[in-house]
């Protein structure tokens, strides 16, 4: 037998290995996503506020992207390219990464490098915030019915809201796919309705009022858990910072325990 049936030695396959992350110091890391200066995170770390992969960590600690570094409980995502972009939707646009109708979608309005997609939904007529993101973690959180972060609305309404129909709203009203969870309701002025919600049904804010005897003439979304910007013009969008992000995960471990 010759040798022609051995591997060959020096295949691309057999010299190409993953490389494995290099360590670095925990508050290297936590200075380059933003939490603070290096001594600062220093402070951070001897006070015991960080966690790494659940264990208290200390001064002199290195880890990797691979770790799970938690901030006063708070998950930090490492990812060298994360991003979370606030966007105020303007009517008309799909909540979507493509169209097969060719009509403009949400992706369309932010940076096309790193790729993002939506965190959730907002109907095509309904107008305000919505986050994009590449951080799965990040959204799986934040859409997964047992978190529950709330979500703001401001609908002007045909008619002018009862007191009676607040409390309905804050009591929970009864769908076609069963009872909403209470709601936070109030009335901003003749016809217009402030109500937050922590569900995610589709088009439940239209269908709750419209149960309550005032469809939705023009419906806009103006937070999400902590995060709002009033001065987001339609159309625009930025890039969370990382004290937004903490705060973020610091409601969703809220609801998670008020639930």
């Amino acid at each position: 037998m010759t040798g022609t049936d051995r591997s060959e030695p020096n295949s691309a396959n057999d010299e190409i290995e993953a490389e494995s992350p290099k360590p670095e110091r925990l508050q290297k890391i936590m200075a380059r996503v933003g939490i603070g200066s290096r001594r600062v995170s220093e402070g951070y770390i001897e006070e015991g506020r960080v966690f790494v992969n659940g264990k208290v960590a200390t001064l002199g600690d290195r880890v990797t992207e691979s770790d799970e570094i938690a901030f006063d409980g708070a998950l930090i995502s490492t990812m060298p390219d994360s991003v979370t972009y606030l966007l105020n939707k303007p009517v008309g646009v799909v909540t979507t990464a493509s169209d097969p109708q060719g009509r403009r979608v949400v992706v369309d309005l932010v940076p096309d490098d790193p790729r993002v997609f939506p965190v959730g939904r907002l109907d095509m007529d309904t107008e305000g915030l919505l986050l994009l993101t590449n951080d799965g973690q990040l959204a799986h959180r934040l859409t997964h019915p047992s978190f529950g972060v709330e979500k703001e609305y401001l609908a002007h309404v045909d008619g002018d809201p009862s007191r009676a129909a607040l409390r309905r709203l804050r009591e929970g009203v009864e769908l076609d796919d069963g009872p909403t969870h209470p709601a936070k309701a109030s009335r901003v002025s003749a016809g217009v309705v402030k109500l937050t919600i922590h569900e995610g049904r589709n088009r439940q804010v239209r269908r709750m009022l419209e149960v309550v005897g005032h469809p939705v003439l023009r419906l806009a979304r103006t937070r999400i858990g902590p995060i709002a910007d009033p001065q987001l013009r339609p159309g625009a969008s930025r890039k969370l910072v990382q004290s937004e992000l903490i705060d973020l995960q610091k409601a969703v471990l809220e609801t998670d325990s008020n639930s």
